[in-house]
């Protein structure tokens, strides 16, 4: 295939455009965006390199030789998202800046719901992520603990959003599939759910039942997990 490298090689690493001839028509952020484009549009399975290349109106062999392989692509892909990440002045509470960099990362994922299954040690090293990186550990400067403390905290914290914005998109999906209504649908299962702890068989889920018996408050939900992580890496708190 043309452009592919014979060597394994960071596509940042690469020139914008290999080979001789005009200047380039596409730049990495245009095929970037016509990526992400069909993503938020029609999920990440319809992104492929034909289907980039009818969206930029180029043929699809050309976009090789700016993009050796569809990875590659995706990695664009994330580092054009990652740059949507507002990166302020740290305030000197690391806590809150977390917090902050938390509910910026879900919204974030929420608009591009393709994200969170591209979520990846291997797509974390792009410009833009190396520049939000940068930034959550300028945030965690008055945190007391290593760097490799502080990353582990940062990966901590993405994990649980990710997991927690995986579920919501599952969910939202879900709902949408159904041929009936959310609400009939959950008075059903908890209708199920009702007869089976009513018949003694499960104790200890009837006794939780008893304590809250719901609705669940699924944004506390998410606000004491990552208050949770946070509260692991507090000083006062660690194990040594």
């Amino acid at each position: 295939m043309a452009g592919r490298p014979a060597v394994p090689e960071v596509i940042w690493a690469r020139p914008e455009r290999t080979g001789r001839g005009p200047k380039p028509a596409y730049t990495r952020a245009d095929i970037a965006a016509a990526a992400v484009r069909i993503a938020d549009a029609q999920g990440l399975d319809a992104v492929s390199m034909r289907h980039v290349a009818a969206e930029l109106g180029c043929g699809t062999m050309s976009l090789y030789n700016y993009v050796p392989r569809k990875e590659d692509l995706y990695e664009l892909m994330v580092d054009a998202v990652s740059g949507e990440h507002e990166l302020w002045e740290p305030t000197g509470d690391w806590r809150a800046d977390m917090l902050r960099v938390a509910h910026q990362t879900r919204a974030l994922m929420l608009r591009h719901p393709w994200l969170p299954g591209l979520m990846s040690p291997v797509y974390g090293f792009s410009p833009h992520a190396l520049r939000y990186i940068e930034h959550c550990l300028a945030c965690l400067d008055p945190l007391e603990a290593s760097y490799g403390t502080k990353t582990e905290l940062v990966a901590m914290l993405n994990g649980v959003v990710t997991v927690y914005v995986s579920n919501e998109i599952a969910t939202a999906e879900r709902a949408r599939s159904l041929p009936w209504s959310e609400e009939q649908e959950n008075a059903a299962r908890i209708g199920y759910l009702g007869g089976r702890i009513a018949s003694g068989a499960y104790p200890r889920m009837a006794a939780a039942f008893m304590e809250d018996a719901g609705p669940i408050d699924l944004e506390a939900v998410f606000e004491r997990a990552l208050g949770r992580v946070l509260d692991a890496f507090e000083p006062k708190r660690q194990i040594s």
